[in-house]
């Protein structure tokens, strides 16, 4: 089975264009045209299941298209989008605000779906997938240290309780590096799939080890790549997987 993580960065793109004609005017234009680009890459990964961190349900710069939902029209998956901050966010009810969140894209029957929430930070929600023989998680933490750390803590009950092997990937924003996840993963038990570090942002000279896919001891990973492209400040990771059972 192989799984595909990448945050998109709602499409908005990379280089001059995102800061003209002011710093991070990118993310208030319409961005099909990349979008289009990033579902015809994860169409050519061939992944069976999909975790997309940063998608637009559908504001003006998306064409008021859910762009899960769109990536998931061209690579024939279902899709499962949720917004990224808490049930009682204020942002909620703030114009393009109130459509960011997260998304799963899977070609493999989903058995159920639910969502989690921190007690801390302003992306608070913790997507969950469940499948015929494992739970994926998918997560993107807070920017605070502080925050991400009882976020962690949070992750770590919310994992215990899964009856099946787990798989947990996301954005942790682990600006401090992997040690920041030492303890979570004695805790939990869980590996990191990405043995040799490769980093993940930004995308034009990766040098920072910002996304993970974390996973239970008995599910054994086959092959882990980090494709360089450039359709995000993030390059995608991109793990083959077998369940021991």
């Amino acid at each position: 089975m192989r799984f595909l993580l990448y945050n998109i960065r709602y499409a908005a793109g990379i280089g001059k264009e995102i800061h003209f004609p002011f710093p991070y005017s990118g993310y208030f234009k319409k961005n099909n045209k990349n979008l289009l680009k990033i579902a015809a890459f994860i169409k050519k990964m061939n992944p069976d299941i999909i975790g997309l961190v940063e998608v637009d349900s559908g504001s003006f710069r998306a064409g008021h298209r859910n762009q899960a939902e769109l990536i998931a029209e061209k690579t024939g998956c279902t899709h499962v989008y949720q917004s990224k901050y808490g049930e009682t966010s204020f942002l909620n009810f703030v114009p393009l605000l109130n459509c960011q969140g997260n998304a799963f894209l899977t070609n493999q029957k989903i058995h159920a779906e639910n969502f989690h929430y921190f007690d801390n930070g302003v992306k608070k929600m913790v997507m969950e997938l469940e499948l015929e023989e494992c739970n994926i998680f998918l997560v993107h933490l807070s920017l605070k240290f502080r925050h991400r750390q009882h976020q962690l803590v949070d992750l770590y009950s919310i994992i215990k309780e899964s009856k099946k092997p787990v798989i947990l990937a996301g954005d942790f924003n682990s600006f401090w590096g992997t040690k920041e996840l030492d303890l979570f993963l004695a805790a939990t038990g869980l590996k990191n799939a990405n043995v040799e570090n490769m980093p993940s942002h930004p995308s034009r000279a990766p040098r920072r080890i910002l996304d993970f896919i974390l996973h239970s001891p008995e599910i054994k990973i086959t092959n882990f790549e980090v494709p360089q492209v450039k359709f995000s400040d993030h390059v995608p990771l991109i793990c083959d997987f077998e369940i021991n059972t």
